[in-house]
């Protein structure tokens, strides 16, 4: 796909479809001077209209429930729209489920000529993208990690270099088909076309991370409610993405089951007054839970905080440890560096970084967007960080030009199934 043009304007919407909650955004991206721009960021990014709601149909990242699902996006959809004042066509979209993975494939072409051009590069990467993916899985991504000319690799951009023979490694992120599908029919349902799909964590590193880090070698870590995910960049480049199906929603049914309490209470104590370090003073802190039931007879009770995050660390612990264990068998977790990036809800957690920083390493840090211009003071913390990686996503990744258009039928209002997926939908499954 073409790059975004550094010289035109336009209008993006971007879609967030997590397990706890759906996040719109339409911003519009404006041409800016490149050197006032972070690493590969052609455009400075104005929100326009921001809209957010509780997830329902939703778990571990996939629909379960495909009416319960379409009707949370289109009220999403439909605040954003409303803040905005204008109705979009078409999303950019984030997937955190279907079990994300990655692989890795190599080829190398005969040069025509000394000097490398752009025919050859897209002869390299077409060499490259004759790999065979397993059964019932899709690409997400295929992302260049870097180039070689005569066996010597470490080239980051081979144009106008002399050699003989031209090689690359290139990294596949793939995710089972049935997930991808059933989110694309939702989606659609909702009278919304899909320009693109994005691997969350690779989302959220796009949002998050500072060139240095980036270069250097760092670990993101995406905590959301229904799964976590990591991805590792280095040199720039994203190299591995993972994911387990375990999240912020299993601390929640960990609170609810072990204080015997309902689980909108569960989240709430969590939520305010979730830890997962012990302090002195959490013997003496004492938390009123309610009762599971509204039998006024049964009264709520009495109990010290650190209950609460003795209950609460375990859980945590085994998510890091699953993540740990997971990137040694990548052999990826010593180019990831000694630096980890915490964003997602569940990242709030209270001593999560001092944690994570015993488990992985000594620096841990909550990631936050960065280079996000007219974001609202809510939308600025690690929940939303996947959703402002989505607009940085067009200028990296080379989208077509696309712009927010008119409809008809509002978002919210509009029912039955509505099919644009057509041709790509038919090609890719």
């Amino acid at each position: 796909m073409r790059p975004l043009s550094p010289r035109r304007t336009g209008v993006v919407g971007v879609l967030e479809v997590g397990t706890s909650k759906i996040v719109c955004m339409i911003a519009r991206l404006k041409p800016r001077d490149s050197s006032s721009s972070l690493r590969r960021r052609s455009h400075s990014v104005d929100v326009l209209g921001i809209g957010h709601t509780s997830a329902h149909g939703m778990k571990g990242g996939t629909v379960i429930d495909m009416e319960r699902a379409e009707h949370a996006i289109r009220r999403a959809v439909d605040a954003a729209e409303r803040m905005a004042g204008a109705q979009i066509a078409s999303v950019v979209v984030s997937l955190a489920g279907g079990r994300l993975s990655s692989e890795h494939f190599a080829a190398e072409v005969d040069l025509p000529e000394p000097a490398v051009a752009e025919g050859d590069i897209r002869r390299v990467l077409d060499a490259a993208s004759t790999f065979a993916v397993g059964e019932g899985r899709t690409i997400l991504h295929a992302l260049p990690v870097g180039y070689a000319l005569d066996g010597v690799g470490g080239i980051g951009e081979p144009r106008g270099m002399l050699g003989r023979r031209l090689g690359v490694d290139l990294h596949v992120i793939t995710a089972e088909a049935a997930a991808v599908r059933n989110l694309l029919l939702c989606i659609e349902r909702c009278h919304l076309g899909v320009e693109a799909m994005v691997a969350a964590p690779y989302a959220a590193a796009l949002s998050t991370l500072a060139d240095d880090e980036a270069e250097l070698g760092v670990t993101l870590i995406d905590f959301g409610a229904g799964t976590t995910t990591v991805a590792v960049v280095e040199n720039g480049h994203c190299v591995h993405v993972d994911g387990i199906a375990l999240g912020g929603q299993h601390v929640t049914n960990d609170v609810a089951r072990g204080l015997s309490t309902r689980l909108m209470d569960a989240e709430r104590l969590k939520s305010l007054h979730g830890g997962v370090m012990a302090m002195s003073a959490d013997e003496r802190e004492m938390l009123t839970v309610p009762s599971i039931s509204d039998d006024h007879h049964d009264l709520p009770r009495a109990l010290p905080k650190s209950r609460l995050v003795r209950i609460i660390r375990p859980r945590v612990e085994e998510i890091v440890e699953l993540l740990r264990d997971r990137l040694n068998a990548s052999g990826h977790a010593a180019g990831a560096g000694q630096r980890v990036v915490l964003t997602g809800g569940a990242a709030q957690l209270t001593g999560l970084a001092e944690l994570v920083g015993k488990i992985l390493g000594p620096q841990v840090r909550i990631g936050r967007p960065l280079g996000i211009s007219k974001l609202p003071e809510a939308a600025r913390g690690a929940p939303f960080a996947v959703a402002t990686g989505l607009l940085v996503y067009p200028q990296v990744a080379g989208l077509e030009h696309f712009e927010a258009r008119r409809h008809r039928t509002s978002h919210a209002e509009g029912d039955g199934y509505f099919s644009r997926v057509g041709h790509w939908l038919r090609e890719a499954f």
